[in-house]
C-alpha cells in the first residue's frame, strides 16, 4: 500500500476501535501477577495513539498539498492549455495527448505500495504485484479509449474558445454525470440535483444564444460554434466516465483500495495516451513539434515548457482519497470564478453580461447540488445511529 493508503489504514482503527483497545490495555493493569504484562500494554498503548496522532497530522498535511496541486492544476491547466494555441500552437491531438502523458508518474506510488505490502504482509503467500483483475483490466482500457476522445474534444473545445467561455461550459459535466449516474447506476434524482441539473443547462443555454459575441479576433462564426459543441461533448463524455467508472467498482468482484485505484488510474491514462499517439501519428504531429517549436510567438524553449507544464497537472484523486470526493466537487466549484478572473487578466478576454449570468447559474447549481448531496449524508448517518442504540440497548438488557 501507498503512504495514504497507510495513513487511512492507521485511522481506520481509531475512533471506538482505539478506546475498545484502550480498555483491555487498562483490564490487564487490574492485577498485580499481570504487572509485566500491564507496562507493555500502556506501552503499546502510548505508542498507538502516538502513531494515530501521527497519521491524522500527516492526512491533514497529504490533503494541504493535494489541494494545492488540484487548485494549481484546474486554474494553470486550462491557462497554459490556450497559452499553446494563442501564441501559435495548432496541433490538437499534441494537446490532447498532454493531458494524460504523465500517467508513468503514477508507477512511483505503485512501487511504494507493493514494497509496503512485501513488508507488511504475513503468512506463506506472497504479495500480488498487479491487484487487478482480467476483466476489470478490459472494462478499464474500454474507459481509457473513451478518456482519449474526451480529451480530444475538450483540445478542440480549447483551440477555439476563450478560456472564461469553456471554464463554464465543461462545469455542466456535474449535470451529465447526475443524468448518466441515474441511467448507468440507478442513482435516485434528488429535487437539489434536479435543480442543479436546470441552473448548469440554463447556463450553458445562456451563452449558446451570444456564441458570437466573445470569439476570438479571425476565427469563424463556423469554427467557433464548433469549437463551443465539442466542449459541451467533453463535457458530456466525462459525465458519462464518472458514472462508468462507479459501475465498474459495483461490478468488480474484489475489493477496491488506493492501491487498485493507482493501477484503474494508470490504465485508463495509458490507454487514452494511446488513443491519442494514433491520432498524432495519422495528423504528422511528431514530426511537426519541432517545427512549430521554432515558429512559436514566445521562443522554441518556452513552447517546451509549455508543453511540458501541461503532463505534470495530476487529476483530484489525492483529495478525493484524502477527504472526500464532495471537497473536491466543492473546490472545483470555488476555483470556477478564480479561472474566469485569471482568464480576463492573463488573456484580456471580454467578460459580458452573459458570462457573467451564466456563471452565477453554474455557482449556483453547483452549490444545489453539494448542499443536497450533504444533506442526504447527514440524513443517512442519523438514520444509522437510531438504528444502533435501540441494538445497543438490547444488548444491555
Amino acid at each position: 500500500m501507498s503512504v495514504t493508503t497507510t495513513v487511512v489504514g492507521l485511522l481506520y482503527v481509531g475512533g471506538d476501535k482505539l478506546e475498545i483497545l484502550l480498555h483491555r490495555n487498562l483490564f490487564f493493569c487490574r492485577g498485580l501477577n499481570h504487572f509485566k504484562e500491564s507496562k507493555i500494554s500502556v506501552l503499546q498503548s502510548s505508542i498507538f495513539i502516538m502513531e494515530a496522532q501521527a497519521s491524522q497530522t500527516l492526512r491533514k498535511t497529504l490533503l494541504v498539498i493535494n489541494s494545492i496541486i488540484l487548485a494549481i492544476g484546474n486554474c494553470g491547466s486550462p491557462l497554459l492549455l490556450r497559452l499553446y494555441f494563442v501564441k501559435g500552437g495548432k496541433r490538437i491531438w499534441l494537446s490532447s495527448w498532454l493531458q494524460t502523458a504523465a500517467w508513468p508518474i503514477t508507477f512511483i506510488p505503485l512501487l511504494i505500495s507493493y514494497v509496503h505490502r512485501c513488508k507488511t504482509d504475513q503468512g506463506p503467500k506472497k504479495s500480488k504485484l498487479i491487484l487487478m483483475k482480467y476483466q476489470v483490466f478490459i472494462a478499464t482500457a474500454c474507459i481509457g479509449l473513451l478518456t482519449g476522445s474526451d480529451d480530444y474534444f475538450y483540445g478542440y473545445g480549447a483551440a477555439r474558445l476563450p478560456v472564461s467561455t469553456s471554464a463554464i461550459i465543461i462545469a455542466t459535466q456535474l449535470a451529465f454525470t447526475a443524468l448518466f449516474a441515474f441511467l448507468l447506476v440507478k442513482q435516485k434524482f434528488t429535487a437539489y440535483s434536479v435543480n442543479a441539473i436546470v441552473l448548469l443547462t440554463v447556463g450553458s443555454a445562456v451563452l449558446g444564444l451570444h456564441a458570437s459575441s466573445d470569439r476570438p479576433k479571425g476565427e469563424s462564426n463556423k469554427m467557433y460554434v464548433l469549437g463551443f459543441l465539442m466542449m459541451l461533448a467533453a463535457a458530456a463524455m466525462y459525465g458519462l466516465i464518472l458514472p462508468m467508472v462507479g459501475l465498474m467498482y459495483m461490478k468488480a468482484k474484489q475489493p477496491i483500495t488506493y492501491t487498485l485505484v493507482l493501477e484503474i488510474q494508470l490504465v485508463m491514462c495509458f490507454f487514452a495516451t494511446a488513443f491519442c499517439t494514433v491520432g498524432m501519428l495519422i495528423n504528422n504531429d511528431f514530426q511537426a513539434i519541432s517545427r512549430e517549436a521554432r515558429e512559436y510567438e514566445l521562443g522554441e524553449t518556452k513552447y517546451y515548457i509549455v508543453l511540458v507544464s501541461q503532463c505534470f497537472f495530476m487529476g483530484a484523486i489525492g483529495v478525493i482519497f484524502c477527504a472526500s470526493s464532495l471537497l473536491s466537487g466543492i473546490m472545483i466549484a470555488v476555483l470556477l470564478p478564480v479561472t474566469e478572473i485569471l482568464a480576463v487578466i492573463f488573456f484580456n478576454e471580454k467578460f459580458q453580461a452573459e458570462k457573467a449570468v451564466a456563471l452565477v447559474l453554474s455557482l449556483w447549481g453547483f452549490v444545489s447540488y453539494f448542499y443536497g448531496d450533504i444533506s442526504k449524508t447527514k440524513l443517512e448517518e442519523e438514520r444509522k445511529d437510531e438504528r444502533i442504540i435501540p441494538s445497543q440497548a438490547t444488548g444491555m438488557t
